[in-house]
């Protein structure tokens, strides 16, 4: 719900807060500190009146275009620039696509204090950027491929290795391609050169790939169960559970968990024999 109150007194706090001279604008004589507001409407390229009725509570609620050049011009942090939204629209603002900048050693921390359930953190578009010990013994060693290679959708439809472990890979691969279109969409993402490179790509060399992707389904990821192949022939089941990670909409953390003791057993066993 947008309060309009709220509103104003935000906008007078962030703007009194900047400099006018890292801005260009004359220091001089000023009743108060920071910018004018015909400076911050000039910066947002909006009426001076309309930017003064908003520090009023006046006006009624504003355009996200508006709260949009607002932002720009007051220099809002992502998060203030998603507070500004929530006061003058009661929603957030739709997301802005940012390419992968880097997994935080504090990120890779809380993988690694997971040394039995495997865990792994990817982007929007599936690229896979982190993960812990138990992940690269019981789904894939990403160490020994390159970066480009760590894309889960690559990985499922041109690597027999990983087809040959999926329990009921028909299954998995329509969860996968369903969980991706939602992700890529969330992120804002969906219309981005990286996503129609890849989705390209993937329709050229696999034709199961092109089938789902023109299905247009769209699947929360949520939870569930994965179930992989073990060499014996036998199954080992895993629940998991998947976590967004806060400020950072464009990557998502996985944890999958043993379901049985048998299970946690084998997952100590290939943890064990990969560190050896």
């Amino acid at each position: 719900m947008a309060d309009g109150k709220s509103l104003a007194a935000y906008l007078k706090d962030r703007r009194t807060r900047l400099d006018p001279a890292a801005f260009g604008f004359p220091k001089g004589r000023r009743r108060t500190p920071g910018l004018r507001r015909e400076e911050v409407a000039q910066r947002a390229n909006i009426s001076a009146t309309w930017y003064t009725w908003l520090e009023q509570g006046r006006g009624g609620a504003p355009s996200a275009a508006v709260l949009e050049r607002i932002a720009k011009g007051l220099l809002l942090t992502d998060t203030e620039r998603e507070h500004l939204f929530m006061l003058g629209l009661g929603r957030l603002p739709d997301i802005r696509y940012k390419p992968f900048e880097g997994v935080t050693p504090r990120l890779q921390r809380v993988l690694d204090g997971m040394p039995l359930s495997p865990a792994i953190v990817k982007t929007a578009t599936w690229d896979i950027v982190a993960w812990n010990k138990a992940a690269a013994a019981m789904l894939t060693d990403y160490s020994k491929l390159r970066p480009e290679q760590r894309n889960v959708l690559r990985l499922m439809f041109t690597s027999p290795g990983i087809r040959s472990k999926q329990d009921d890979w028909e299954s998995v691969a329509r969860f996968v391609v369903g969980t991706f279109r939602a992700d890529v969409a969330r992120a804002g993402a969906h219309q981005s050169d990286e996503v129609f490179q890849l989705v390209e790509e993937l329709c050229r060399t696999s034709e199961e790939f092109a089938t789902l992707w023109a299905a247009n389904d769209v699947i929360a990821q949520g939870d569930g169960v994965k179930r992989l192949r073990r060499p014996d022939g036998g199954v080992v089941e895993m629940e998991f559970s998947t976590f967004k990670i806060e400020g950072r909409p464009d990557l998502s953390m996985i944890i999958y968990n043993p379901v049985s003791i048998e299970d946690a057993k084998l997952v100590q066993s290939r943890v064990d024999a990969h560190r050896d």
